[in-house]
């Protein structure tokens, strides 16, 4: 396995980067979304279009009526604009949402406005696909520009 040693200076961001996580070891999680921060750093290649996958097989949050956990596989997908989410703060920022009482439908359009608004891409995905409750199961899709737009 080739780990880079603390020291060395492409293990941490640069010195004037607004990434906060990166870099440091960090345990506690954040409690809501709210309380979350998705960090972004500049696109290396702006003039180009190209998709960006982002796979969460763990997602958690809660059911508001129940209290009880909704399991979902998360596919985030998107074209970069001037900057690039980093991943770190999303996993933060997703674990967030373990105590977070939502619907799911509510819990994929809050993450598609929270990503838009951090980095503005030109094109978003996010695919929440919720385990199964009472024999059916659920996956909600939303678009960055939606179909409207």
């Amino acid at each position: 396995m080739n780990e880079r040693p603390a020291n060395d200076p492409k293990s941490t961001p640069p010195p004037d980067s607004d990434l906060t996580l990166l870099g440091h070891s960090e345990r506690r999680w954040p409690a809501s979304p709210d309380e979350a921060r998705l960090e972004t750093f500049p696109n290396r290649s702006p003039q180009r279009d190209y998709w960006i996958d982002l796979d969460c097989p763990e997602f958690t949050s809660l059911c508001p009526v129940t209290g009880q956990p909704d399991f979902a596989a998360l596919h985030i997908r998107y074209i970069p604009g001037d900057r690039c989410v980093e991943t770190k703060s999303l996993k933060f920022y997703l674990a967030s949402f373990r105590n977070q009482p939502s619907f799911n439908e509510e819990v994929v359009n809050r993450i598609l406005d929270d990503l838009v608004a951090a980095c503005d891409p030109r094109r978003m995905v996010v695919t929440g696909a919720f385990g199964s409750r009472g024999g059916i199961s659920l996956t909600v899709t939303a678009e960055h520009p939606g179909l409207s737009e």
